[in-house]
């Protein structure tokens, strides 16, 4: 890393109080910040190969300096790939729920409509706030619904806290969209039936035991609703909203408290939705959690210019979003 290179362009924008550095950690205090400035310091630190990161520190600011990544060139013909074994996976997956073809495309088709909706507003997002990502990677999988979801890969820093919080509510908001007409569609086709012992006994989420009054059929104490597979497709939407809501790490709910809190609170708020994931009785979800929790999320380059209040609002309604979708795992029946 040259420093001098660094320190002399950080020089042409902020007044250096001191700086630090060694083999493991740069940074410069300063004493002033403007948005404007900063925004151009990026774009020339970012064209001899650094990232600069400022936040409040103390009575003034301090700009750390990482070293700018390489980024692969995106292959868009894995993508296509990846999505035609996935649409094969959950095709078949839903004809073991379904037991017939047209069962098994509905399921795949809703299924892949909510995780890329999720995904696809995750990507406009980013293509709006000028950071570079891949178009969604669908992850095939022999599980009971064929998938273990998308996910889009992001290749450039974030530059704002408003940025950063777009990208985190952007997919889990976009997908809840679309899972609840998608729920609403499986419910009114569910049918009830004698309850002769479920294999599953599920806890419906609050959103889901709302939608079931106003659209499934009626059933009586000794029945019980057997979900159309579009049905259960539209729960895995709004269990993939839940699980991407928790507040940790590097999930969306992680960027969303990052957005909106200091490095310290979001680890805090990580350590509580880990312990919410474990209660709800979703470990292998939460380990993979504690995994991600090994690195420091630093939020957006710049970590000093407020959040808009609009964003605050938006907040506010993802939160209870998050609460409506709470879903306990389902309980093997003996």
């Amino acid at each position: 890393m040259d420093f001098h290179l660094i320190e002399g362009l950080i020089t042409q924008y902020f007044s250096i109080l001191r700086s630090h550095t060694n083999d493991k950690d740069t940074y410069f205090v300063v004493a002033d910040y403007e948005p404007d400035k900063f925004s151009d310091l990026v774009r020339k630190l970012d064209s001899k190969g650094y990232i600069p990161f400022i936040s409040s520190y103390e009575d003034s600011y301090k700009i750390k300096i990482a070293q700018k990544p390489e980024s692969g060139e995106s292959r868009t013909y894995i993508n296509v790939i990846l999505f035609m074994l996935t649409l094969g996976t959950t095709i078949f997956a839903g004809y073991l729920l379904g037991g017939n073809i047209w069962k098994a495309m509905a399921f795949a088709v809703a299924l892949l409509a909510i995780l890329g909706t999720h995904e696809t507003a995750h990507f406009l997002t980013a293509r709006k706030h000028g950071v570079k990502s891949t178009l969604p990677y669908f992850i095939p999988a022999p599980t009971i619904i064929g998938t273990f979801g998308a996910v889009i890969s992001i290749k450039s820093p974030i530059p704002t806290r408003n940025s950063l919080f777009d990208l985190g509510y952007s997919g889990p908001l976009a997908g809840i969209l679309v899972a609840i007409p998608v729920l609403l569609i499986g419910l009114h086709y569910s049918t009830p039936s004698i309850n002769h012992g479920a294999s599953l006994m599920f806890f419906p989420p609050l959103i889901m035991i709302a939608f079931s009054y106003l659209v499934a059929p009626n059933i009586t104490p000794d029945q019980v609703l057997l979900l159309h597979p579009v049905a259960f497709a539209g729960w895995v939407g709004i269990l993939v909203t839940m699980l991407n809501l928790m507040p940790v790490a590097f999930l969306d709910g992680g960027h969303i408290s990052r957005s909106l809190f200091g490095q310290e609170v979001h680890r805090k708020l990580s350590i509580i939705g880990i312990v919410i994931t474990l209660a709800l009785g979703w470990f292998v979800m939460a380990i993979l959690m504690i995994y991600l929790l090994r690195r420091v999320h630093p939020g957006a380059l710049d970590n000093v210019a407020p959040i808009s209040k609009g964003r605050k609002i938006i907040a506010v309604i993802m939160l209870i979003i998050f609460i409506l979708c709470l879903s306990p795992i389902p309980i093997p029946q003996m």
